[in-house]
């Protein structure tokens, strides 16, 4: 699971616009300023006899500021 989606800076993070985009998920913010201190981004293959899926997700950040539910930006 992706920990950016609790996390304060998931509104202007790089790391977090590039996972979106490998999602094919619309950005929070379309200028990610935020660049974050050491970001291991795991992405998981997966194959079945139908279909190959790849999923992004950052595990471990040294900037990460928790914030829970952040990545719902109506919860403020």
């Amino acid at each position: 699971m992706c920990i950016c989606i609790n996390c304060n800076h998931i509104t202007e993070c790089s790391t977090y616009h590039l996972i979106e985009s490998q999602h094919k998920q619309l950005h929070v913010t379309n200028n990610p300023l935020f660049i974050p201190k050491c970001p291991i981004v795991c992405v998981n293959i997966s194959n079945n006899s139908s279909c190959i899926q790849i999923d992004w997700d950052l595990v471990e950040c040294l900037s990460f500021v928790e914030k829970p539910n952040s990545w719902n930006l109506g919860s403020d």
